[in-house]
């Protein structure tokens, strides 16, 4: 049996007390072997990056997606934990919340749906494709050694097909819906921390903003607004012995596509220090308060913010807040954090194999995808323990100055650590064998590897 390597036990430990004894060994080892192994990321190709090749009890390592007890929702709120104690230990907890695609198919694959691939789709091509969908919260914080924010995967839910619920006889859930049930177990998690919440347009639903605006302790959601949404001034207060019911709302204002066209607006320039993935970008905005409301939903206060480009390199857009008394640049400058996710599931894709994982049981279906991005943050945690050294793990070139370390270079220093406690894996040998190899050519094979997709 294979140990845990010490590397791992800092990061892995906490998660013991899910699973039974003899389970929790097979998931370090399933753990270990999904970050050396390369290509596909299915139980074989971790058995044989972790050198068990051999076992004849292979099955018990299948077992552990497809039969073993334990709660994926527990392992979400333990990695979140550790994830705040690491990078966000106080101040206020910015979560991104998004979907993301699994490519898949078969008879098997009970719970798919034809969807739009985001991915090969553009605003001039429309690209449908078979998979599941699942909905993503990732905790949008600075990681200190590489000098900017990464979005890291904690918590993520299947969000079926209309098809699939109504062959299973439930009721369909929306993807607002799922993400209004997901923030509110995050907020359990962390009753003492403000957290702000940040979507895309998909996500400006009334019924969300309400839902999260009227926890005990309430949720700040940001997310892309319409220009045409209708907004209004706040209902007047209710005259004495006013017959007939308290109004929602009052005059009907100006659409914001106006606004933007109007040559007497008051724009105001700010700088937003981290722009998608630039270090500086000056826009033009401007903002007031309002109450959304449309016919048949909850009326929501908000406060809207209109962001031009000096420069007319892009179209002016609108961002909403529900907290009325935070500063517009912070707003904007938590919005633009939410490109981090597409850069952290292309990762997962690029560098963790998702999407490549081959299991067919439902159960398994429902837990592998989750892992897999959550590994993504289980990596940053182990790297975070030896990246703070210095730029040495930064892989550079005579053409390429590449000072911060990516996610490929903590994947690397992670890989390297675990290759350097070999014994922890495979213990004594029973016959050893020295073979002299150069230095140089050794280095640059372990850096090969190390970086292999």
């Amino acid at each position: 049996m294979r140990t845990l390597p010490a590397i791992m036990i800092g990061v892995i430990a906490p998660f013991a007390p899910l699973f039974s004894a003899r389970v929790f060994e097979h998931v370090g080892v399933l753990v270990a072997g999904a970050i050396l192994a390369p290509g596909k990321r299915t139980v074989a190709s971790a058995l044989r990056a972790m050198g068990l090749e051999k076992e004849r009890n292979f099955s018990r390592y299948h077992r552990v997606l497809s039969r073993a007890r334990w709660s994926g929702m527990e392992a979400s709120r333990v990695l979140l934990g550790l994830l705040v104690e690491a990078f966000v230990p106080e101040g206020s907890l910015v979560v991104g919340i998004d979907e993301t695609l699994e490519r898949r198919r078969g008879k098997k694959i009970a719970a798919k749906g034809v969807y739009r691939d985001p991915v090969r789709s553009s605003q001039s091509q429309l690209v449908k494709t078979t998979g599941l969908r699942w909905v993503c919260v990732t905790l949008l914080a600075e990681v200190p050694w590489a000098h900017r924010v990464w979005a890291l995967p904690f918590l993520s839910a299947l969000a079926p097909s209309e098809r699939y619920s109504q062959e299973q006889g439930i009721r369909h859930k929306t993807i607002t819906e799922l993400a209004g049930q997901l923030l509110v177990v995050i907020r359990r998690w962390c009753p003492a921390r403000e957290i702000i919440a940040v979507g895309d347009g998909g996500y400006a639903c009334l019924k969300l903003l309400d839902r999260c605006r009227t926890l005990k302790e309430p949720i700040t959601f940001i997310a892309r607004l319409r220009l045409d949404a209708g907004l209004y001034e706040p209902a007047p207060p209710r005259k004495p012995h006013q017959i007939g019911r308290t109004p929602l709302k009052g005059k009907r204002l100006p659409s914001l596509s106006s606004v933007a066209e109007d040559p007497g607006a008051e724009w105001e320039q700010v700088t937003i220090s981290d722009w998608y993935g630039s270090q500086e970008r000056a826009v033009e905005i401007v903002c007031d308060t309002a109450v959304w409301y449309s016919s048949g939903e909850p009326v929501v206060p908000i406060r809207w913010v209109l962001i031009r480009d000096p420069r007319g390199e892009f179209k002016t857009q609108a961002l909403l807040c529900t907290d009325l008394s935070l500063a517009p640049e912070r707003v904007v400058s938590y919005f633009v954090r939410r490109w981090k996710m597409e850069s952290t599931f292309w990762e997962c894709r690029q560098r963790l194999g998702f999407e490549t994982q081959k299991q067919w049981s439902q159960k398994a279906v429902e837990r592998t995808a989750p892992a897999m991005l959550a590994l993504f943050s289980v990596v940053t945690l182990i790297a975070d323990q030896h990246m703070a050294e210095g730029p040495e793990h930064v892989r550079g070139a005579a053409w390429y100055d590449k000072r911060d370390p990516t996610f490929s270079d903590a994947l690397a220093v992670v890989r390297k650590e675990l290759w350097r406690e070999e014994a922890s894996f495979y213990g004594s040998a029973v016959e050893s064998e020295t073979v002299e190899i150069p230095r140089e050519f050794m280095e640059r094979l372990t850096d090969a590897l190390c970086y292999a997709a």
